[in-house]
């Protein structure tokens, strides 16, 4: 964080329990304004619990903050206000236009300005053109920008994007992106949760959370860093990594061994152990070894393999 970024988020110590389910543990983290912060984990982690308590949509149980210089628990409605909330599931009325949804959501917000404000956003959103289509008309790509209009229409500081890019087609998300992009690089400060590593990849910074506790928070560069894993890389002829996978699975030194495509990555923690498990195999005939730098998502199969279920 910088001067030229003043803190958007700044929470410390939050906790929420549903029934004798400890959902999320001890979370503390601060996020700059205008930056882009991605939120990875596994399913039922506590992902989105912990980014509607940071956003005040949900009361944390214990633990304290700010977002947008407001207090997380006394000025919760402040933070709703300036907040835009965009849902995984598409929310909005498919019997309505376009047109028709952004101005009710005007008039839910009561802007001023409706006419303009919807105007405005169907011309940013590439929607003009489609103003008066019924919204259950539109594919998923189309829907999706609808509900970005939706969620920023009345000009938040803040935008949640919980997993909003599931089920739509590369070129879509491409596009979603580089919008969520324009935005933040007017300002708005963007928390997001994804399971895609090239969304992750897209971020300004990242979290991951498993089962309720922060393992990881950065850039990608510096998440990868901190996991100090060594890899490498195996390729082999056809039908060589299969017996491969379930002979290094479970070795002392070996901490993942994952196919990806054509090749095989095999990681471990302790450099040493890991070179001395691979070694009866560096030699073996149909098998090339390279090493490798670890990937995003090398490094995220390690993470929760270290992670506890908190539902188990």
């Amino acid at each position: 964080m910088t001067a030229e970024a003043p803190s958007a988020i700044d929470v410390k110590g939050l906790n929420k329990s549903f029934g004798d389910k400890h959902v999320v543990q001890d979370f503390s983290i601060q996020v700059a304004q205008g930056r882009i912060c991605g939120f990875l984990g596994p399913n039922g982690s506590g992902k989105t619990t912990t980014l509607r308590m940071l956003c005040g949509l949900l009361t944390p149980d214990s633990g304290s903050g700010t977002c947008l210089g407001f207090d997380i628990i006394r000025q919760a409605d402040e933070i709703k206000r300036q907040t835009g909330y965009m849902t995984q599931r598409f929310s909005l009325y498919e019997d309505l236009t376009i047109a028709e949804n952004l101005e009710f959501t005007a008039r839910v917000y009561g802007l001023d300005r409706r006419a303009e404000r919807v105007d405005k956003a169907l011309e940013q959103l590439g929607l003009a053109a489609r103003r008066g289509q019924l919204a259950g008309a539109l594919s998923g790509g189309w829907k999706q920008r609808l509900a970005l209009a939706s969620a920023t229409l009345h000009e938040p500081k803040l935008l949640l994007l919980d997993e909003p890019t599931a089920g739509v087609d590369p070129k879509a998300r491409r596009d979603f992106w580089d919008e969520i992009h324009t935005l933040a690089g007017q300002g708005l400060t963007v928390l997001v949760s994804t399971h895609y590593m090239d969304e992750a990849e897209r971020c300004h910074e990242i979290a991951y959370i498993a089962y309720g506790e922060l393992l990881a928070h950065g850039t990608v560069d510096e998440v990868v860093a901190g996991a100090n894993l060594t890899t490498y890389l195996v390729t082999a002829e056809d039908g060589a990594l299969n017996p491969l996978i379930e002979e290094l699975a479970g070795k002392t030194g070996i901490d993942m061994v994952a196919p990806f495509g054509t090749s095989l990555h095999v990681s471990g923690r302790d450099q040493q152990a890991l070179e001395a498990a691979i070694a009866p195999y560096r030699n073996r005939k149909g098998l090339a070894w390279r090493h490798s730098e670890p990937s995003l998502e090398d490094v995220f199969i390690d993470l929760m393999g270290k992670a506890r279920d908190n539902f188990q």
